[in-house]
């Protein structure tokens, strides 16, 4: 007598949906470790300087840190190598003040011919803001591009910014291009509302992107002589007994430049809201230190903080372990790292128009994905990655298969009756199928969880150990 045949029920979404996540948690052994190393690099610099405290890690020898550091944020780093030495808070937004010109300058310098003369007009200088710093740029008379900019870093002037601004295409312009150009340099804690850095309801940056632009802009030949410049002769108005032009002295307001031994630059701040802010770079040795401070007790002491931490940077390289790294320009030129660019160069940008090379937006964007979104990536830094979607992959082959092979078995498995049930494995010959196997033999051959799954699971882990990365040394 045949056995009756019954229509089994489909498998349930849930059922494939836990195999496939079983699946995938096998394929990703150690991923644990790889979510620690990625919520790590969810802070930009890495997991410490995403902490408020003090964060420094001496070696045997290491000198203390200055006992009198005021600032609400600081940073000391190595800027050839990129390794913050120690830290405090880096990543808490703060009124920026002047500090902000760096990445102006970063900005618009690559794009502006020095040599070029401009008439200023009264537009351009108009909505200053009160109380705004001025170099004493005139209406109505011309200028050179270098001249303004030595009014922009050395007397800070807000109305050589205005004017630098207007002739890149104006102030909102100017200001889109330097927020595109914080996130090419990967400055997320930066939001620009004016190209001055004068306080402006919701513009903030912080101690490690001020230090991201100075370290692009010293890349820049043109920006380094600027920042470096400690007096000039600025263009005045005409004299009206003679009708020539007059000219008058201007001088750097960094307090440190001239004083401290070494020192490059490269920019001050201050307004009542922001309190002093300073970022500063220094050579010794053949190596270059760079320090910001953000916002200490009183004003004057922004100075001293920032020498002492200077002073003991160069006494502890080599003497502690870095916590963190200041990240590379993504819209840098390929072999551009660590460059110094020369007179007249992109300075760090992608293009002669100082927007980011080709692709470095869809990478910023990508960043900002969470790390089971992004493209597999099999370098050293990505362990994560490649295991998830390895898993993900398998796991949904697992899937399709099982539920296609149960579809399958629907249409061809006997159903056993609950005196049979026990005996499956051992039916008759006439019960058995066309293809020679028992019902028992195929759900047991082809099922999620039986031999060929196991199989399949072994060598998904054996691929899995294939593409990990490997770690020289």
């Amino acid at each position: 007598m045949q056995p009756k045949r019954v229509q089994q029920k489909p498998p349930s979404v849930a059922r494939v949906a836990a195999a496939s996540a079983a699946s995938a948690l096998v394929l990703a052994a150690g991923a644990p470790a790889a979510l620690a190393q990625d919520a790590a690099a969810s802070t930009v610099g890495g997991e410490r300087l995403g902490r408020p405290a003090v964060q420094v890690a001496p070696l045997a020898g290491a000198p203390a840190l200055p006992a009198e550091l005021t600032g609400r944020s600081w940073l000391i780093a190595d800027a050839g190598t990129g390794e913050v030495l120690a830290a405090k808070d880096v990543h808490r937004p703060m009124p920026p003040a002047s500090t902000l010109k760096m990445l102006f300058a970063d900005t618009v310098l690559p794009k502006l011919d020095r040599a070029t003369e401009h008439q200023v007009t009264p537009a351009e200088l108009a909505d200053l803001g009160v109380g705004s710093s001025l170099v004493g740029v005139k209406e109505n008379l011309p200028y050179r591009v270098e001249d303004l900019w030595r009014g922009v870093f050395l007397s800070s002037g807000n109305d050589a910014v205005h004017v630098l601004a207007h002739m890149n295409g104006g102030v909102q312009q100017t200001v889109g291009e330097m927020q595109t150009r914080a996130q090419s340099l990967q400055a997320r804690d930066t939001k620009v509302v004016s190209p001055d850095g004068y306080d402006m309801d919701g513009q903030v940056s912080s101690a490690y992107d001020l230090t991201l632009f100075a370290r692009a802009g010293l890349r820049n030949a043109d920006f380094r002589s600027y920042c470096a410049t400690r007096t000039a002769r600025f263009p005045g108005g005409l004299d009206k007994a003679t009708g020539q032009r007059t000219a008058f002295d201007i001088a750097n307001t960094d307090r440190l430049l001239g004083k401290y031994p070494g020192l490059i630059g490269v920019k001050n701040g201050y307004t009542t809201n922001a309190g002093a802010t300073f970022t500063g770079a220094a050579e010794r040795g053949g190596r270059t230190l760079l320090v910001t401070v953000m916002h200490p007790e009183a004003q004057g002491k922004v100075y001293d903080e920032a020498a002492s931490l200077l002073d003991w940077g160069f006494a502890a390289a080599g003497k502690v372990q870095p916590v963190g790294q200041l990240v590379e320009d993504l819209g840098a030129p390929k072999g551009a790292k660590g460059s110094g660019g020369g007179a007249g160069g992109t300075g760090g940008a992608g293009g002669t128009d100082g927007t980011p090379a080709d692709g470095a937006p869809q990478a910023a964007a990508e960043a900002d994905l969470p790390p089971w979104s992004r493209t597999p990536a099999f370098g050293n830094d990505s362990v994560l990655a490649p295991a998830l979607w390895t898993g993900a992959a398998v796991a949904t082959g697992l899937a399709v298969w099982g539920t296609a092979r149960t579809a399958a078995r629907r249409r061809t498995t006997p159903s056993s009756s609950p005196s049979t049930a026990r005996t499956a494995t051992t039916a008759p010959a006439a019960a058995t199928p066309a293809g020679g196997r028992t019902g028992a033999r195929r759900i047991g051959a082809t099922g999620v969880g039986g031999r060929a799954g196991r199989r399949l699971t072994r060598r998904a882990r054996a691929l899995l150990r294939g593409t990990r990365p490997r770690r020289d040394g």
